[in-house]
């Protein structure tokens, strides 16, 4: 069945960097699209980067374009997310996503920036 593991959140200040990860199981990883989402505490879940099946091309959302690196290893099974120049309104837990007949996400993982 389809799994992803999100992994890599955590406590960072202000200005920070982090990387999640996003590991990948139960389909071919390397013919989808894969997203990352976010939903910071009492909001609505938001896209925050998708990236196209060879990783040739990345979309990302206004608020984290030119911050945030969306990156996918096809051998690995596994999307990242490149996480810089954190400010406190990137807190939020992270999942990682994919269509594959329906939409599969994964459990998440909280990124907290704060100082």
């Amino acid at each position: 069945q389809v799994q992803l593991v999100e992994s890599g959140g955590g406590l960072v200040q202000p200005g920070g960097s982090l990387r999640l990860s996003c590991a990948a199981s139960g389909f071919t990883f390397s013919n989808v699209f894969m997203k990352w989402y976010r939903q910071p505490p009492g909001k609505e879940r938001e896209l925050v980067a998708t990236i196209t099946s060879a990783g040739r091309s990345a979309s990302y959302a206004d608020s984290v374009k030119g911050r945030f690196t969306i990156s996918r290893d096809n051998a690995k099974n596994t999307v990242f997310l490149q996480m810089n120049s954190l400010k406190p309104e990137d807190t939020a837990v992270y999942y990682c996503n994919v269509m594959y007949g329906r939409l599969y996400w994964g459990k998440g993982t909280l990124v907290t920036v704060s100082s």
